[in-house]
């Protein structure tokens, strides 16, 4: 295994009651993590993105209304600020390019707008250009839906499509948009409304197959949306639940995250603090037999890949641990390896590769 950096984003603030310090680098060689250093920011560094040749890195800065990037050392991966700029909204929660790197696009959840801010030639970011408010009508369960709450604007690719579309689940208004930015001006916003109370919130992509695999947080559930990356049509195939019958009350789902074989789609879920395997029928990428795995820690919130595809790592964000799982390459399955990071209210994980 070729060694890497891997970055960590937290919570900070007493609000959040949290004790993250920073945004953590460590390097990783084999299944070995060694703390590199620990960069004091803005409060809540917490979603964080690499651009495309990993020479910055850019965090989002939850509860907040700014955006950060940072210069990566090549050779010690520590992080130099660069420049820090408002995201036009309330509580950013995550962050795409656009299909040809000169933009950066936020998803502000408080607010329940995007916007999309410059990338310089330095890697440096300029003030935003644009926002956009998401359309709709909010759904049946107010504490959790008063409003447009978007949280997360990831970009469809695959192994054979590039597009400049991206995929925006609203938890708030019970809605999964797709979002183009070609033009540079007036955006395509096309919203394609899902079932009450679900409050969709993750996707991801299968890799060869027109499939977004969107996890629901508020219903505990995923359900499998068949995509038309040319005119940007989504429609529902099939719906799974995330955690046993019996958890959904006192759970909500996160994280989610595809396997690059597409044998496996795991979901995070909070409260039951389990990993959901679902597993993929080979040939048409459809959901089949699901199990679940302890966390062994407390709220879930996010989980990440290493890039081979040999770990999942698990932030879970009550306990302080990173926890790390062995994938059976075969079947998906996740085995438990003993191996645990420990820093403060973790939500995130990104690495560099080169």
């Amino acid at each position: 295994m070729t060694r890497m950096f891997a970055y960590t984003g937290c919570r900070t603030t007493r609000e959040r009651n949290a004790r993250g310090k920073g945004i953590g680098v460590y390097l990783v060689d084999g299944d070995k993590w060694t703390l590199v250093e620990t960069l004091s920011t803005l409060d809540n560094p917490s979603f964080l993105a690499l651009n495309a040749d990993q020479t910055v890195l850019y965090t989002v800065h939850g509860d907040g209304g700014d955006v950060s990037s940072f210069k990566i050392d090549a050779v010690s991966g520590r992080l130099t600020h660069l420049n820090t700029q408002s995201c036009l909204g309330k509580n950013p929660v995550h962050l795409e390019f656009s299909v040809d790197g000169t933009h950066l696009l936020i998803a502000n959840y408080a607010t329940g707008n995007l916007a999309k801010l410059p990338v310089l030639g330095d890697g440096s970011l300029g003030a935003a250009v644009k926002s956009d408010t998401l359309p709709g009508t909010p759904g049946p369960i107010p504490k959790e839906q008063g409003s447009s709450h978007p949280h997360h604007i990831p970009r469809y690719v695959t192994s054979s499509i590039t597009s400049n579309w991206h995929i925006v689940p609203d938890k708030g208004l019970d809605t999964v948009f797709a979002v183009n930015w070609q033009d540079r001006n007036n955006p395509t916003i096309l919203p394609y409304r899902w079932l009450a109370g679900s409050g969709p919130r993750h996707s991801a992509f299968h890799p060869s197959l027109p499939l977004i695999y969107i996890a629901n947080e508020l219903n505990c559930t995923m359900t499998v949306w068949l995509f038309d990356a040319d005119s940007g049509e989504l429609k529902p195939l099939d719906t799974v639940p995330t955690v046993p019958e019996a958890m959904r009350p006192d759970s909500s789902a996160a994280g989610i995250a595809i396997h690059p074989s597409a044998n496996a789609v795991y979901v995070s879920n909070r409260g039951h603090n389990s990993v959901c395997v679902v597993q993929l029928d080979p040939k048409n990428g459809m959901p089949g037999k699901s199990e679940w795995v302890s966390t062994d820690g407390d709220f879930p919130r996010f989980i990440s890949l290493d890039p081979q595809g040999r770990h999942l790592y698990v932030a879970n964000e009550r306990t302080d641990t990173i926890v790390q799982f062995a994938i059976n390459q075969e079947s998906g399955q996740l085995v438990p390896t003993d191996e645990v990071v420990e820093t403060g209210s973790p939500v995130s994980i990104v690495f560099k590769t080169r």
